[in-house]
């Protein structure tokens, strides 16, 4: 599950953002100062992405890019600043983003999931009862290694990193076999069934439109 370091004062927004965050299969984190964030970050603990306000109390976004960067945990600003000069800031500092309140989630949801995408190639993931080692492309369940076929695992990682939401065939197609292909979408039904017996994950259909991985995490 991706742990996502929620960094915003303002307290009725924190809770909106985790809230939303979680709805979306995320593991929000929150942090209301910017001493705390600093604490955190400095102590190891580990966030996939940080979600980051500039304004605030004790340490400000911009003076935490640097520890962050340090701990490679990749940023998203969340700022009510649309200045020209403080975007360039952000973005030159090393932010992966600069997004100016107010936004719609559903914005914030894709621009989180191109980050992690970006940020996700390499590592562990731990997911369910799996853990994923995405370098070497291995799985193991519980404590025992499961084969998959290299579409299979790409496959794994594409739902997981978009659980929840329902997915077109046209989708998969397109962002799991690549553009090119030209064979029929039949291959996806093959494909799934046979990532349902080999992880016991709960892959469900979702009529006339494809597939939803279903979780709690």
């Amino acid at each position: 599950m991706y742990r996502i370091f929620v960094i915003e004062d303002d307290e009725a927004i924190n809770r909106l953002l985790c809230m939303n965050l979680s709805i979306a299969g995320y593991e929000p984190v929150p942090a209301t100062d910017g001493k705390e964030a600093l604490e955190r970050i400095q102590n190891g603990d580990r966030f996939d992405l940080a979600l980051l306000d500039v304004m605030l109390p004790g340490v400000d976004g911009f003076q935490l890019m640097e520890p962050l960067k340090a701990h490679r945990i990749p940023v998203i600003y969340l700022t009510a600043k649309n200045d020209l000069q403080s975007k360039l800031t952000g973005l030159t500092s090393g932010a992966e983003d600069y997004i100016v309140k107010p936004f719609e989630i559903m914005e914030l949801l894709v621009r989180m999931e191109k980050v992690l995408a970006r940020h996700g190639s390499a590592g562990t993931i731990t997911f369910s009862d799996l853990t994923i080692h995405v370098d070497e492309r291995t799985v193991i369940k519980g404590n025992e290694p499961i084969i998959l076929k290299p579409l299979e695992f790409d496959l794994l990682l594409f739902f997981i990193r978009n659980r929840n939401i329902a997915l077109t065939r046209e989708r998969i197609l397109t962002e799991v076999w690549g553009m090119d292909f030209y064979g029929e979408s039949r291959t996806i039904d093959i494909h799934v069934s046979q990532l349902r017996k080999k992880t016991g994950l709960a892959i469900v259909s979702v009529p006339r439109i494809g597939y939803r991985l279903e979780t709690n995490q």
